[in-house]
C-alpha cells in the first residue's frame, strides 16, 4: 500500500499531461471531420487508459513476463515521445500568452482601438507540428534500441595487469556478466544465446555482480535454466546488487515475505551452481598457488541500500598476493575501498547499465550516467588499485538499449 499513493499521483499527472497534448493536437488539426475527430478521440484516450491499467496489472498482478515487458515497451515510448512534444507545446502557449498581454496593454494605451489584427494560425500548427516530428525521433531511435539493441551481447576484451599474480595465474582467463534483470526479458532465445557467447569464450572462471532480478527473486524461474549453464573449471563466484533484496517491493524493513524472499534468492544461486559470496572471501587455488576472491553485499551511496561488511571480506585474507573484489556498486571502490582497504587489487561492478544509452568507442565513451557515477564503465585505476564496471547484461525501465550495449566482459590476467 505504500506505493498506491505515489502511483495514483503518477496516473493523475500523466491523464492531465495527455490531456494537454491531445487539446494541442486537435486544435491544430481544425479540418478533421467530426467523424474523423471523433474516432482519433477514442482511439487516443482508449489507448491511453488502456495503457495506465495495464501498468496497475503489471505491478500488482502477477502477468506473465511476456505480456508485462510488452506493456513497459508500450508505456516508455508513449512517455518518451509526449515529453519530446512538450517542448512545442509550452513555447506555442507562452507564444500566445505573451500575444494576448501585449494586445492587452495596447488596447488600454489607446482606449478606442479597434486593432483586430488576427494572430497567424500557421506560426501555432508549425510549433506543433515540430512537436510532432520531435516525438518521432524518440520513438525511431529508442524503437530501433529495442529491436536491435537489448539483445545484442558484446564481448570486451580486456588485459588485466596484476603486478603480484602468482606465476600459475599468468594468462588465466575471468569471464564478468553483471545486471541481469531476469523480470525485463522477453525472448529467451536471445538471453540463452549471450550465455552461449560467454561459455564460448572458455573463461577459467566467471564473476556475475549482482541484480539478478527487478524485485522479487521469483521473476528468475523462466531464466533459471538458462543461467544455470553458467560454469567454469574453476568456479562462478557471484554477489547481490541493490534490486536482489525486494527493498523496492516490500519497502526497507524486513518482514516475513521479505525475509524468504532473500533465502530465496541465496537458494537460486545455490541451485544454479554459483558461489554466493556474502561478506565473505574464498581462496582459489592453480597449481599449489592461492589468490583470493572477495565478495560483499550490496554497498551504495546515497539512496541504496549498504549492506555489504569489507571487514567481514577481508578477514584472513592477509597471506593471500592478490585479491579480486566483487561489490555490485561502482560508488563502493571511491566511497571505501580506496580509503580503508589498499590490499584490494581489482573490484569488479556494475549496476550502472551505462544508462543504456550513450556511445562507447574504443578511445571515447559517453553517456548522461557520467554525472552520476565518475566511473561508470570500463577499466579504471588509481595509484595500484583498478576498479572495472561492466555496463550489464539485461536492462531495467527502458526495455533495450542505445549505444551502450549489453556487455560479457573477457579478462586476461597477467602479471606484467
Amino acid at each position: 500500500m505504500g506505493r498506491l499513493p505515489f502511483i495514483i499521483a503518477a496516473c493523475i499527472f500523466i491523464i492531465a499531461f495527455d490531456i494537454y497534448c491531445f487539446k494541442a493536437i486537435v486544435a491544430v488539426f481544425k479540418k478533421w471531420k467530426p467523424n474523423t475527430r471523433k474516432v482519433f478521440s477514442i482511439l487516443y484516450w482508449s489507448y491511453s487508459l488502456l495503457l495506465i491499467f495495464g501498468v496497475f496489472c503489471g505491478i500488482y498482478l502477477n502477468l506473465f513476463l511476456t505480456l508485462r515487458a510488452i506493456i513497459l515497451v508500450a508505456f516508455f515510448l508513449t512517455v518518451a515521445c509526449k515529453l519530446a512534444m512538450l517542448p512545442f507545446l509550452v513555447l506555442d502557449d507562452l507564444r500566445r500568452l505573451f500575444i494576448k498581454i501585449f494586445r492587452k496593454s495596447k488596447k488600454a494605451e489607446v482606449p478606442n482601438s479597434t486593432d483586430t489584427v488576427e494572430e497567424p494560425i500557421s506560426r501555432s500548427q508549425f510549433l506543433v507540428k515540430a512537436g510532432l516530428v520531435a516525438a518521432a525521433v524518440p520513438l525511431t531511435s529508442l524503437s530501433w534500441g529495442i529491436i536491435s539493441g537489448a539483445y545484442d551481447y558484446q564481448v570486451r576484451r580486456v588485459n588485466l595487469i596484476l603486478p603480484n599474480l602468482p606465476k600459475a595465474f599468468d594468462g588465466i582467463t575471468m569471464g564478468q556478466i553483471s545486471d541481469i534483470h531476469s523480470g525485463s526479458f522477453y525472448n529467451k532465445t536471445a538471453v540463452k544465446g549471450g550465455v552461449e557467447m560467454l561459455l564460448g569464450e572458455k573463461p577459467d572462471f566467471i564473476f556475475f555482480t549482482g541484480d539478478l532480478v527487478n524485485n522479487l527473486t521469483n521473476e528468475v524461474r523462466d531464466y533459471q535454466d538458462i543461467f544455470a549453464k553458467v560454469k567454469a573449471p574453476l568456479g562462478v563466484f557471484s554477489s547481490l546488487g541493490n534490486h536482489d533484496y525486494g527493498d523496492y517491493y516490500f519497502g526497507k524493513e524486513s518482514s516475513p515475505a521479505k525475509v524468504k524472499n532473500l533465502k530465496d534468492m541465496v537458494d537460486v544461486h545455490k541451485i544454479m551452481g554459483y558461489d554466493l559470496l556474502m561478506n565473505e572471501n574464498r581462496r582459489l587455488k592453480v597449481d599449489g598457488e592461492e589468490i583470493g576472491i572477495l565478495g560483499i553485499e550490496n554497498w551504495g551511496m546515497g539512496r541504496f541500500p549498504k549492506y555489504g561488511k569489507m571487514e567481514l571480506a577481508v578477514k584472513d585474507t592477509d597471506d593471500l598476493p592478490v585479491k579480486l573484489l566483487l561489490s555490485h556498486d561502482p560508488s563502493h571502490w571511491r566511497g571505501e575501498v580506496l580509503q580503508k582497504y589498499p590490499q584490494i587489487d581489482a573490484m569488479f561492478s556494475g549496476h550502472t547499465h551505462g544508462m543504456q544509452f550513450g556511445v562507447r568507442l574504443k578511445e571515447f565513451q559517453w553517456s548522461p550516467v557520467q554525472y552520476i557515477y565518475k566511473e561508470w564503465a570500463g577499466l579504471y585505476q588509481e595509484q595500484k588499485q583498478q576498479l572495472y564496471v561492466n555496463v550489464g547484461y539485461g536492462f531495467l525501465g527502458y526495455p533495450g538499449r542505445v549505444g551502450v550495449l549489453p556487455e560479457i566482459t573477457i579478462f586476461t590476467l597477467k602479471r606484467a
